[in-house]
């Protein structure tokens, strides 16, 4: 083995968190509007988030994925943030569609995403996997680098057997924590910034996933930067601290996993020739 790999290999296999109260601050995509106030926060604390990407549309007329946003997403990757797939077109999963046998053969599902109308259709186990690679693929060609081995499904929404979809062509599926929803998608009317950060540093406990997005449509008071300021100011004075979700107990192995993959690749052979 190369060097390089044995070191990839040996780093990997011993990371620990960098915290020893963490909670695994996460974000899905949305219209983009708070995106580079995130992005100013997270570095002001000096802290690492998970992203899940879908090509969604943003406030600018284009998508999350287009390649106005393609500098950012190299630059949050460069940063060392994590990042897993959200599906291609933002699909929220409905319900399986079995055939005579009571064997799932397709999903039903909404596709969901800012200002464009929902569409209800179905798509193949095999069409799933391709909308969570397609995001991997525009990820590796923004960024040079490859997407983690996790997804969050639309609105968190999911079967068994789409799991297993996923699972099966490399993807694990990650929810958020009771406490961790920290309601930037709710009205702001019935749920204010000042009531969603009270609940929130009220609630949150180490170890809970967080999840907020990168811009919500219906939301009139922006929830980014702030609630997520104080937020995380709070929660810092309270000891705890923001990992990855790489250093998270049920997902370390995973991202070990898939970076031993990497350094693993056997370089192709080259033979001399006989005289």
């Amino acid at each position: 083995m190369k060097a390089w790999a044995l070191a990839l290999v040996v780093t990997a296999a011993t990371a620990q968190p960098s915290c020893d109260k963490p909670v695994y601050l996460t974000f899905d995509t949305g219209h983009m509007g708070v995106a580079p106030l995130i992005a100013e926060t997270l570095k002001k604390h000096n802290a690492k988030a998970t992203f899940f990407l879908a090509n969604e549309p943003t406030l600018t007329g284009g998508t999350t994925l287009d390649d106005t946003w393609a500098p950012w997403w190299r630059e949050r990757a460069a940063e060392g943030h994590d990042f897993g797939a959200h599906t291609w077109d933002h699909d929220i999963f409905m319900e399986d569609v079995l055939d005579a046998d009571g064997k799932v053969v397709r999903f039903k599902v909404k596709t969901q995403a800012g200002v464009n109308p929902p569409v209800v259709h179905e798509v193949t186990p095999e069409q799933y996997c391709e909308s969570l690679k397609k995001v991997g693929e525009r990820f590796t060609a923004m960024t040079g680098k490859s997407l983690g081995p996790i997804f969050r499904a639309p609105a968190g929404r999911s079967s068994k057997a789409l799991l297993n979809t996923a699972k099966a062509c490399g993807f694990t599926h990650v929810g958020w924590s009771s406490a961790g929803f920290l309601g930037d998608e709710l009205p702001s009317q019935s749920h204010p910034n000042a009531q969603l950060l009270d609940k929130a540093l009220r609630d949150i406990k180490p170890g809970d996933i967080l999840l907020a997005h990168l811009g919500i449509w219906e939301r009139q008071d922006p929830w980014a930067p702030a609630v997520l300021e104080p937020l995380m100011t709070g929660l810092e004075q309270r000891g705890l601290c923001f990992a990855l979700l790489r250093e998270h107990p049920r997902y370390a192995p995973l991202f070990k996993a898939a970076d031993t993959k990497v350094a693993l690749k056997i370089e192709p052979k080259t033979y001399a020739r006989k005289p």
